[in-house]
């Protein structure tokens, strides 16, 4: 009996491991283009703002996505959902480096976002069904760690294939990792019936009660992808081309261990470690245009901004999750999608600031709203009990 139970939650895990490769597939395909902006906008003849659609259009699908893909499959098996949106996206991935024309490939992040949108909000609370109560939060903190793990493994070896091989093999070879995930989905995650339909009143009555992880998400992910969007037209004119893609695995490496401190004091003091987050955030981003001139500046400040971020997704979930505890499904959901919709609406901002004035320009604005994110996260303190 013994060892059958050791075998069942080995699988178990595996299933955990599975569910975490594909949204590192998933994250790394969003947010790609950030490392290969410039040639993708080069092949199509863009400016830097207008290949910053790429970055805009599966945010705002997945904004939408997340909730009605959520509600209309809400009595769909969960593994036969994720299977098939990796599905998804391997066809996003293969249109995408084959695309000939702008619009085409404005389609295959379509498919990204609506891959993007029901993914995570299903996938993004499944730990607790797929391993014993006691493991569910190591669980949840292992399946979060993905988000950091696209930018310090996928987007940094995106990065390096597209100036090796050209960009189009980048797209095509997560289309390849798509479809191996899909493989792992399907032979380690067990059959997972809805246990609990989410419908969209439940939705609507859980908004009010997460007005404040809304507001504090929407400013500090606008201020992110506002500025994070573009950082690689601005370190082109600091480095060398092929040294972008490690200063971005830099980048990521301080995502990750921002992700694993923020995990542990997030549980200790979550609106704490949230304005922490945003405050590094806004550090890196004000002092980017004058420190980062230099590569040793560069280098730093993006340390400080890998550490900062790396800490909101989980941050931003807790807040979510407390906010709505007694529907984990609805708090997922209403994370993505208000992290997806305003994603997109960061990128399409800082893009018009990039046409208009300068990548420095987005930079600064960036900064400021992130200072600005740090001081309502400690204002919510106020209105919470203390150690939240």
């Amino acid at each position: 009996m013994s060892v059958v139970m050791t075998r069942t939650s080995t699988v178990r895990w595996l299933g955990v491991v599975a569910v975490t490769l594909g949204i590192f597939a998933i994250t790394t395909t969003e947010i790609l283009p950030i490392g290969l902006l410039t040639p993708i906008g080069a092949d199509f003849g863009l400016t830097s703002g207008r290949t910053g659609w790429l970055m805009t259009m599966p945010g705002l699908v997945a904004g939408v996505a997340a909730p009605v893909v959520t509600v209309a499959t809400a009595k769909l098996d969960r593994r036969v959902m994720l299977c098939a949106l990796m599905v998804l996206l391997a066809a996003a991935g293969f249109l995408a480096a084959a695309a000939p024309v702008y619009w085409l490939e404005l389609l295959a992040r379509f498919l990204v976002g609506l891959t993007l949108g029901g993914f995570w909000s299903i996938g993004g609370g499944l730990a607790a069904r797929l391993v014993p109560e006691q493991w569910t939060v190591r669980a949840t903190a292992v399946i979060f760690s993905a988000v950091p793990l696209g930018s310090v493994v996928g987007v940094p070896a995106g990065t390096f294939v597209g100036e090796l091989a050209g960009w189009r093999t980048s797209f095509a070879a997560l289309g390849l990792l798509s479809l191996v995930v899909l493989a792992a989905l399907y032979f380690t995650v067990p059959a997972l019936p809805p246990l609990q339909v989410t419908r969209a009143a439940v939705l609507r009555q859980a908004i009010r009660p997460s007005r404040n992880a809304l507001i504090v998400t929407c400013l500090i992910v606008t201020a992110h992808f506002a500025t994070y969007t573009y950082v690689t037209p601005f370190l082109r004119t600091v480095v060398r081309p092929e040294l972008i893609g490690l200063l971005l695995l830099v980048y990521g490496a301080a995502g990750l261990v921002g992700n694993l401190v923020a995990s542990t004091t997030a549980a200790r003091n979550l609106t704490a470690t949230f304005a922490t987050c945003a405050g590094l955030i806004a550090l890196a981003t004000l002092l980017m245009p004058v420190v980062g001139r230099s590569t040793p500046g560069a280098l730093v400040l993006l340390v400080v901004w890998g550490l900062g971020y790396g800490g909101v997704p989980v941050c931003s979930m807790g807040m979510f999750a407390r906010a709505v505890p007694g529907s984990r499904e609805a708090a997922t959901v209403l994370f993505t999608s208000s992290f997806q919709a305003v994603l997109s609406t960061g990128a399409l901002l800082g893009g018009l600031l990039v046409d208009a004035w300068s990548v420095s320009a987005a930079m600064v604005c960036g900064g400021v709203v992130a200072a600005f994110a740090a001081g309502v996260v400690l204002w919510c303190r106020t209105q919470q009990a203390p150690g939240t």
